[in-house]
């Protein structure tokens, strides 16, 4: 039989969807580990990146970092995390941090350097101290770059997060784990349109965020200073 008409009779039975090892309680599973990774990865990252980017100190630091973290493989992390620390979802969830403060970081620092030094100078010549240009002129400027580096990151935590089930987790990396030690090709294949699935809304419904929350002239400006200096930093990622 065809493939795709397994896919879509494994999605039309109702025993996949319901018990714990259902789409809905994997799927929980999921996002749980995504959303507690980025929210910690977020406290890490945002403010090492504003302050960084504010007083122009240290973006050696965010460079080397950044590139760093990105060279490190996810799945030998893992496993790596694993003997150190045992198994549970402590490791993954390390593991998904170390994965998402890259783009935030990034995200954050491009933001904070790249405002108008015309607006900095703006806010200073009006009494305002440096914590309260940062806060009231910068990190607002900064919003469209840091949820760039937010959307980025969100996607490769939903991607990786689907190696927790190579340690025993829960997850929609589950359908691809036992699928293969079954030698179920059609419950792996419907695992992965999954986690592409949920990758895409979450994309869609972020990208949405942004256009309701970044005003249509902040958008336009940003994208017009960006435009004849892309280097040395861009959105989710730094060049050199």
């Amino acid at each position: 039989m065809n493939l795709f008409v397994e896919v879509v009779q494994w999605f039309g039975d109702a025993s996949n969807w319901s018990g714990t090892r259902g789409v809905p309680s994997r799927l929980a599973d999921h996002l749980a580990y995504t959303v507690q990774a980025l929210l910690i990865a977020a406290v890490i990252a945002v403010p090492i990146g504003a302050v960084i980017g504010h007083t122009g100190r240290g973006g050696f630091f965010v460079v080397g970092t950044a590139n760093g973290l990105r060279a490190l493989p996810e799945l030998g992390l893992l496993t790596l995390l694993v003997m150190v620390v045992g198994i549970g979802v402590l490791p993954l969830t390390i593991a998904l941090v170390i994965l998402a403060v890259p783009p935030l970081l990034a995200g954050t620092y491009a933001g904070v350097r790249n405002t108008d030094p015309a607006v900095i100078d703006a806010a200073r010549g009006m009494g305002m101290r440096e914590h309260e240009v940062l806060a009231k002129v910068e990190l607002p400027i900064a919003v469209p770059l840091i949820l760039g580096g937010l959307r980025t990151a969100t996607l490769q935590v939903i991607a990786t997060a689907t190696i927790g089930a190579y340690i025993g987790l829960s997850g929609l990396g589950r359908f691809l784990i036992d699928g293969l030690a079954r030698n179920d090709y059609t419950e792996m294949a419907a695992g992965a349109v999954l986690v592409a699935v949920l990758a895409l809304v979450v994309e869609g419904l972020l990208g949405a965020l942004q256009r309701l929350i970044v005003s249509p002239g902040l958008r336009t400006a940003q994208a017009r200073r960006r435009a004849p200096r892309q280097a040395p930093v861009v959105a989710g990622g730094i060049a050199s």
